[in-house]
């Protein structure tokens, strides 16, 4: 089983409890994540090989960290461990009904921001790999932490493994060239990264705030989605850039804070064959109905750790079963507190089958 390389920051996470708003709280409830750290989480809870990869200071609240993340049995082995910078911070105010949640990010002069590109062992981390995920969050936070993303991409290519990447496009973080709007930002530095690209994971909104891409009229903030305006995306973006093979994109409809559809599409550039998932008994897509979200933030990370376990694990890589377990994955973690899918591969495959009731298992 060869290795899954993610890389990215990782931070502490501070919610304010039981759906409490910041300014209520005077406790927080402290847990330690990263979208690329969530994704690494995912695979080694299926069963599989991940290895994440950044920088964190020597301190006990990065010790804390790393031991969130090796509970999980992830490597760690080629984090690096600096004498500047700072953990980064996100504080997490969970809406619900109406209300939306709500993050305010302190993440500014972090290790992985200020760390250069060269200081990393890539061709230590890429000796056994097969795989290396990325996303649009890593190279938002500096023109050092974009430069490491660039370089990771091309040196896992180099190495002969696939790479992918979450488009995650976050306004609050493209700051670090005020001569640009964070759109202009984004889509000028993604640009350079997509060339080395395989597999693209997005969202509608990414799509068209990183790329320039929309589903023709679509509102994603209506609550309904016309699914069959999403392969157009995915064409637009192989037009745009002809090596990546695969795009996914997840389609949540949100009702409210606390009420989603969610479900996805994989598009097969070589075939041209748009897979969608979850399907009813007659082939449509149907989506999964979620009532009561648990917790929602790590939801897109849980998609694409299912996604990629299962486009590395033979009998789950076809892309329309491979679909299914991701968007099986992702709908389990949204009953999971904090970022991390504690979903294991039989609970995956369970609601992939259709056991979807959550009666007891005895």
């Amino acid at each position: 089983m060869k290795t899954i390389v993610t890389f990215g920051e990782i931070m502490g996470r501070m919610a304010s409890p039981a759906n409490m708003r910041l300014r209520q709280t005077r406790e927080f409830e402290v847990t330690y994540a990263g979208a690329e750290a969530s994704v690494a989480a995912s695979i080694c809870n299926f069963g599989g090989k991940a290895r994440y990869v950044t920088a964190l200071p020597k301190h006990a609240l990065a010790e804390a960290t790393m031991d969130s993340v090796r509970a999980v049995g992830i490597d760690t082995d080629y984090v690096l461990r600096t004498d500047k910078g700072r953990l980064g911070l996100y504080f997490l105010e969970t809406g619900a009904n109406q209300r939306p949640s709500n993050v305010i990010y302190d993440r500014e002069d972090s290790a992985v921001a200020i760390t250069e590109a060269e200081k990393y062992d890539w061709d230590g981390i890429f000796k056994d790999a097969q795989w290396l995920h990325l996303s649009g969050i890593t190279p938002a936070l500096s023109m050092s932490a974009a430069d490491a993303t660039l370089l990771a991409a091309k040196k896992a290519k180099a190495a002969g493994a696939r790479v992918s990447i979450d488009l995650n496009f976050r306004g609050k973080l493209w700051k670090w060239d005020t001569s640009k709007s964070a759109r202009e930002l984004a889509q000028l530095t993604m640009r350079k990264i997509l060339p080395f690209v395989d597999v693209v994971i997005a969202n509608e909104e990414d799509c068209h705030d990183v790329l320039g891409i929309q589903a023709g009229d679509t509102d994603v903030h209506s609550g309904s989605l016309d699914t069959s305006r999403y392969p157009d995306v995915a064409r637009q973006v192989v037009e745009q850039f002809p090596n990546v093979s695969k795009v996914a994109i997840t389609l949540r409809e949100s009702l409210s804070a606390s009420h989603n559809n969610w479900g996805a599409m994989l598009y097969d550039a070589k075939s041209d064959t748009p897979n969608f998932a979850p399907l009813d008994s007659e082939g449509n897509y149907q989506s999964y109905e979620i009532k009561n979200i648990v917790d929602r933030v790590g939801g897109g990370d849980s998609f694409a750790g299912g996604l990629i376990f299962a486009l590395t694990t033979n009998e789950l890589s076809a892309s329309h079963i491979a679909i299914k377990y991701a968007v099986a994955a992702s709908c389990l973690k949204h009953s999971i507190k904090g970022d991390f899918n504690f979903s294991t591969r039989a609970e995956v495959e369970a609601l992939m089958g259709g056991i979807a009731s959550g009666r007891v298992v005895r």
